[in-house]
Parts: C-alpha cells; structure tokens; sequence
C-alpha cells in the first residue's frame, strides 16, 4: 500500500496518517512500513514487535539514526485526513507522522547516503514508558541504536531543537488529622494545610540555564490534587502530585534532591523520573546537519527519546516538520510546505 507513495513525502504523510495507528495498535502500520522498506532494496529490514528497523550497511566511517515513532494519541474526531489548501488534517499529521513519513521516503530513495543510516520506525512512545518500542529494543538489541549521531524527527516546526529537559513526577503528602465536620476543631484539615504547598508552587523561581546555547526553562507544577473522605469528615491527608521539568545540566537525583528541599518539611515521593539530554552539537555529523538547516538550535522544552540515545553516549537533536503546538490537538495538521522542506533539508545533508 505504501510502496506506490515511497518517492512522494507528502503523499506518503497522507498514506501513513490513514492507517490507524493509536498506541498499542500498531500492528497494521509496522507491518506496511515494513513490506515497503523490504521491498525497496538496498536496506537490511528487520522487524521487531511493531518496531521496524532498516540499515545501509556501505562501510561509511560514521553511522547517523533517523527514527520516528509510529503511533498516535486516541483519535478525536481526526481520522482519516482531509486537505484544505497546503494544510493536511488528521490525528498523527503533526506528532509524527509527517516526520516518520519523511524518515521512511528517504529509506526508500535516498541510494548512496554519505553516512550509514539506521532508520527505526517504533510503536508506544506515546504511552507509558514501560511499552517504549526504542527502549525495548535498546535492550533486547543494543547493537541495533549503535551510532555517532541521532535525529528524532519529533514536530519542531522546521527548527532544531536540540538535547531535552528531564521530567521527574513526585506526589507531595500533606498529613492531618481526621474527626468529624461539625467538631472540627478535634482534627487537623489536610486540605487546608495544602496550601502552604501550593504557595511554594506559585512563588517558585524557574531556572534558566543556557547550554551549547541552548537556553533551557525550567517548570514546576501541581498537575494534581486528591484528598478527602466524606461529605462530613476534616481529611486526615492530601496528596499534591508535582511534576518538575528539569535542565540537562541536572541529573535526576539532583532534581530528586531539588523537590526535597523546595518542599523541606514535607513527605515527598518520586513516582516516575527520566533523564533530560545535553545537546550534543559538537559531533562532526551534528555540525554539518547544522549546516545544512542553516538556522541556530533551540533548547527543547519537553522529554523526547533523544534522552535515550543520550544515555548511551549518542548525541541527538529533535528535527521534524510538524507544529509541536498542534501535538495532540483535535485540530492537529500539518503544513506541506514544511514537509518538503524537511525533507529537502535532510535528503541535502545526507548526500552532501
């Protein structure tokens, strides 16, 4: 199905969006990736699970990743794609398949690469990291990410955005004690007590750091708040979940340590963490990519898999057409103008 549009990006967006791909349910979409790669020639086309990888094996000095994931959030309305003018409609047409769309035309057309390519097209990033199609194979496959340079091609816009924050989820408890509503005066409202919680929330001072450049914002935030028992009981505690976005220049015990002191009397717990990503854009392969978008890199204001690379010494740097605002929107889309345009970028810096 997808073997006709191979040489067209645009096209091929529109091909890709139209297989319904929510997470967990990317068996149709890995399988038609993969009979086209396979079918292409040139590529060792390897699939595992519903993660497909394809490599150029040309003896090259340096080997480069372009990967994009394959699954989207729960359709909302947006399916299948329209087009309305140069704009495509649909769920994914933004975050990612127009940047996976452009990584798998350059696997089928771009013959003689001036670096060896590993191209991976992976399933559940857009879930709970435990079911991460790159982290899987990271593990099962370690050889397979071996590289001296990644691009993720995650909606950027048609800019670099280089390295990610780290992210660490906490829950804050705030203890009380509990008796009855009409004699509140024997208990110790929790609740209440949260507030002081959220008074450092709301005067916290974000960080900014700048590295390679590169400036990182960093955030702190109550994302959720649960507590009480009944219409008629003083809560005996309050949980205030807390999600921190840190600069790369932190590791996670050091954001870890950070939540322990802005909430200094507190129980705090860490539920959830991954590591930020430094820039990486002294790698010779990241200079002449550089070169080839000509415009300076931006920090990257989120987590992207570009930590997972960075992890295993990779540098990597996120790049893709789609509008990172428009990610997970029922109006999501894409401009074609940007499609081509990246892949005329990365097709430039491939064959340079």
């Amino acid at each position: 199905m997808l073997t006709s549009v191979l040489g067209d990006p645009v096209a091929l967006t529109r091909a890709l969006v139209d297989i319904e791909s929510v997470s967990h349910q990317e068996d149709a979409i890995a399988g038609a990736v993969h009979d086209a790669l396979a079918g292409a020639g040139r590529l060792t086309v390897q699939r595992h699970g519903n993660t497909v990888v394809a490599r150029t094996d040309l003896g090259r000095e340096q080997r480069v990743v372009l990967a994009g994931h394959l699954d989207t959030v729960p359709l909302a309305g947006n399916f299948p794609s329209r087009t309305e003018g140069g704009i495509m409609y649909g769920c994914g047409t933004a975050d990612m398949k127009s940047g996976t769309a452009v990584a798998l035309h350059l696997a089928a057309t771009v013959a003689e690469p001036a670096f060896d390519v590993t191209y991976l097209f992976y399933d559940c990033e857009e879930v709970d990291s435990a079911f991460n199609g790159l982290r899987k194979l990271g593990e099962a496959h370690p050889d397979l990410l071996a590289a001296d340079f990644a691009i993720l091609l995650e909606p950027t816009y048609g800019l670099v955005e280089a390295g990610c924050q780290g992210t660490v989820r906490a829950y804050v408890r705030v203890a009380g004690k509990r008796s009855h509503s009409a004699r509140s005066w024997l208990g110790s409202n929790a609740i209440h007590a949260a507030g002081e919680v959220l008074r450092r929330l709301a005067s916290y001072p974000a960080r900014t750091v700048t590295i390679d450049g590169c400036t990182f914002r960093e955030g702190l935030n109550a994302v959720r708040i649960t507590g009480g028992v009944a219409g008629n009981v003083i809560p005996d505690e309050c949980v205030v979940e807390i999600n921190y976005r840190f600069a790369p220049d932190r590791t996670e015990a050091d954001a870890a340590a950070h939540l322990g002191e802005v909430f200094d009397g507190f129980e705090v717990s860490v539920v959830d963490s991954a590591p930020g990503a430094l820039p990486g854009l002294d790698a010779p392969p990241a200079k002449a990519f550089l070169a080839a978008v000509g415009a300076a890199p931006q920090a990257k204001l989120g987590w992207t898999d570009v930590s997972r690379f960075a992890a295993l010494g990779i540098p990597a740097l996120n790049f893709g057409p789609g509008d990172p605002n428009l990610a997970h929107t029922r109006d999501e889309h894409v401009e074609i103008s940007r499609i081509t345009a990246c892949a005329d970028v990365l097709r430039a810096w491939l064959t340079r």
